[in-house]
């Protein structure tokens, strides 16, 4: 995006260059032309109806330009590729968690392959931060309570500056970090090098060690609602509106049950606020994420043919 944002950055310099030229040029002529002159009579103006009409359109027309273009840069810096891999972040005062769908996790540093998209779903533990990459031209706001997301494809391997671009306490300024750009060999080293597993799976068994799974069972004896294959489809709730479940919808289920009932379910399952870590609530997050839809029985076949499938099909079908 570093690239589209400074075009339409240095057209706004440049059109605000022009003006500013044009307004002083001006200034000097009518000084100069119209000045006081002993023995001359000022003469009184009425104005210029053409004029007033190409003084007011051209400046329409010039504004309408720069929100056409800031718009479109605006909505694909706000529009992740479907394919991206993904990245969560957890902000903290005064550090930056982050931990990859694969598993691995890292403190201020985000290590990311050369050519690759990769989408950040973030949320903060405590107050707002802002996850700012100068060199990529993003920054985003990252809010206690919900999830907000970025994407950047890193075009040149390096390291580069992190910053958090809101005051959010005292060692506001030593909350800081790198981005490491990698070339794809060197990535796939540095993954190798160790892992805790997929976070999916990590998910998996938080799922299980909260009692989750005696309720959102895969068959219709559950007495919560099946999220096989629920992430991104339409939700219909008791209160009649119908929502998309996405990772906020996810979050806030887990978090505050109560507040967006499914549809044909009563309201018996449990909050747990206070009781998961945003680690967790991630971690529930990418397993939900990962579920595929619900097929016949032939596991061991269904994983077969998964595996030849993208990476976050494969976790799906080893979760399942």
């Amino acid at each position: 995006m570093a690239g589209r944002v400074d075009a339409l950055y240095i057209f706004l310099l440049i059109v605000c260059g022009m003006m500013t030229l044009l307004i002083f040029v001006c200034l000097i002529y009518f000084a100069a032309r119209y000045r006081y002159r002993p023995g001359v009579r000022a003469e009184q103006i009425e104005g210029s109806t053409p004029l007033e009409i190409v003084w007011s359109t051209i400046p329409f027309l010039v504004f309408m330009v720069i929100f056409g273009w800031g718009a479109v840069v605006y909505f694909q810096e706000r529009t992740p590729p479907r394919d991206a891999t993904e990245v969560y972040v957890v902000a903290k005062q005064w550090m930056w968690k982050l931990e990859h769908a694969e598993g691995q996790r890292e403190i201020n540093e985000l290590h990311v392959p050369v050519g690759q998209d990769v989408k950040m779903i973030m949320t903060s533990q405590d107050v707002i931060h802002s996850f700012f990459v100068p060199a990529f031209r993003i920054k985003q706001d990252v809010l206690p309570g919900r999830y907000t997301v970025a994407w950047f494809r890193a075009t040149k391997p390096g390291v580069y500056h992190l910053f958090c671009a809101e005051y959010c306490g005292t060692q506001h300024s030593g909350m800081v970090g790198d981005v490491v750009v990698m070339e794809p060999a060197q990535y796939e080293a540095w993954m190798n090098g160790g892992s805790t597993g997929p976070l999916s799976a990590t998910g998996e068994k938080v799922f299980a060690e909260l009692g989750c799974s005696t309720c959102h069972r895969a068959d219709a004896q559950g007495r919560g609602p099946n999220l096989q294959g629920v992430f991104g489809k339409p939700v219909q709730l008791e209160d009649g509106r119908t929502l998309v479940a996405d990772e906020n919808y996810i979050r806030e289920c887990i978090l505050d049950p109560g507040a967006k009932r499914v549809k044909g379910f009563q309201p018996i399952m449990p909050t747990f606020q206070g009781l998961v870590s945003e680690e967790q609530v991630n971690a529930l997050v990418a397993y939900i994420k990962s579920l595929s839809p619900a097929k016949p029985a032939a596991a061991g076949a269904d994983k077969t043919s998964a595996s030849t499938d993208a990476n976050r099909n494969s976790e799906g079908s080893q979760v399942e």
